[in-house]
């Protein structure tokens, strides 16, 4: 099973099609269950406490949903980047260990706290760049998407 926790929702239409789109490209590989956390709200030029206080409001809110035994892959910036294929890797690699669930935790603009990340089995950076999260989680179903593609021998890494 793979489950998302997101901080913040997907609200346009042309980002709905495409998850979906990925969502039901997966539905042969995985049981894909997405989460949805509300981000706090933050003041025009949030203080340093005020973006740690909401992080935290934020963190209180994604470790409940994580289901326990879980293999946790935050994303974020200190993570470590990887090709495709050793995503996939990854992925046979801890199924193979005995991981039920992965859980993919996307922050929201401020990131994440570190009490989410110090649950994590493997830190993942998407790249050096700066992407919205709303993106960040298209971008994520497709690498899935692909790790699965891998992983079964099927055309679509190509």
């Amino acid at each position: 099973m793979i489950k998302i926790i997101a901080v913040g929702k997907l609200k346009e239409k042309y980002l709905k099609d495409a998850f979906a789109e990925y969502e039901k490209r997966l539905n042969g590989f995985c049981k894909l269950t997405v989460d949805e956390i509300e981000q706090e709200k933050l003041s025009d030029a949030p203080s340093e406490k005020e973006i740690a206080k909401a992080l935290d409001t934020e963190a209180e809110k994604i470790l409940q949903k994580i289901p326990a035994g879980s293999f946790v892959i935050p994303l974020c910036i200190e993570g470590k980047q990887i090709p495709s294929e050793k995503f996939a890797e990854l992925i046979s690699r801890e199924s193979a260990a005995g991981a039920g669930t992965f859980v993919f935790i996307i922050g929201g603009s401020c990131g994440l706290s570190d009490m989410v990340k110090s649950k994590a089995g493997f830190k993942l950076s998407m790249s050096e760049m700066t992407f919205p999260h709303r993106l960040a989680r298209i971008m994520l179903a497709e690498q899935i998407y692909r790790a699965f593609s891998i992983i079964n021998n099927r055309k679509y890494h190509k």
